[in-house]
């Protein structure tokens, strides 16, 4: 079994120009980059939201002078005394 040994400078492959896509393309490329970037936003905003609302909930209970330990030992000593 041979191989061939090229000696010199290789030769550019030709290239080809790509194809125009259609608008029909263009929109499928648009929708599916959008949906990826709203699925990593969602993602990142969601926990964002959530952390977000507890801090604030913290916060008004501490700014009227209660917690949820107290809120939550307060319904246990109501549904024990039903």
């Amino acid at each position: 079994m041979t191989t061939e040994l090229h000696e010199g400078p290789l030769e550019a492959a030709p290239t080809i120009a790509p194809a125009k896509l259609s608008w029909r393309e263009q929109r499928r490329n648009r929708r599916r980059k959008r949906v990826w970037f709203e699925e990593i936003l969602g993602w990142i905003l969601v926990p964002v939201i959530v952390v977000g609302s507890y801090w604030l909930a913290e916060g008004m209970l501490a700014a009227v002078g209660t917690s949820f330990s107290a809120i939550f030992n307060g319904l246990t000593t109501i549904t024990q005394n039903l």
